[in-house]
């Protein structure tokens, strides 16, 4: 972003650099994430730690019912503070913070708290999406598989 530093009326010919004197005060792209001070201060941190321990167990297992790649944008008062990405479609299945490193089949947009409501089997994914308590693009219907992935780790 660019700041005008004198304030001239008008610009006359003849008055070369002088009149356009420019400042530069910031980066002109903002960051797709904000990066949270303390990752402590978000409930869904740990969980998602732990969810992506179970898939590191029984990863293998779950690329051959799932086979899918999700990206969850944890959001906080509309902003995304949390991003992780579920890959069950590679490999041995892997989660990991951040933005998915190869393309992906679906994409969650959750507040935090739904989402820690959505993990812990308090609130019914079908009904919340439906009363629009998160958004999802790319491929709706996998998100059943989703489901079963959370439900399978909450059993351990």
């Amino acid at each position: 972003m660019w700041k005008r530093i004198d304030h001239q009326p008008k610009i006359k010919a003849g008055d070369g650099a002088r009149a356009g004197r420019v400042k530069a005060v910031g980066s002109a792209r903002e960051p797709a994430m904000v990066h949270p001070p303390e990752l402590s201060e978000f409930q869904s941190f740990p969980v998602c730690e732990d969810i992506s321990r179970h898939i590191k167990d029984v990863g293998a297992q779950l690329v051959k019912k799932v086979n899918a790649i999700f990206q969850l944008d944890i959001t906080k008062h509309g902003k995304t503070v949390l991003q992780w990405t579920i890959d069950l479609k590679n490999g041995p299945g892997d989660m990991y913070p951040g933005p998915a490193r190869l393309p992906v089949d679906t994409v969650f947009t959750i507040p935090e708290p739904v989402f820690m409501e959505l993990v812990l089997g308090k609130m019914n994914p079908q009904k919340a999406f439906l009363a629009g308590k998160f958004k999802v693009s790319g491929k709706v219907l996998l998100g059943q598989k989703l489901e079963r992935v959370f439900k399978d780790w909450a059993k351990f």
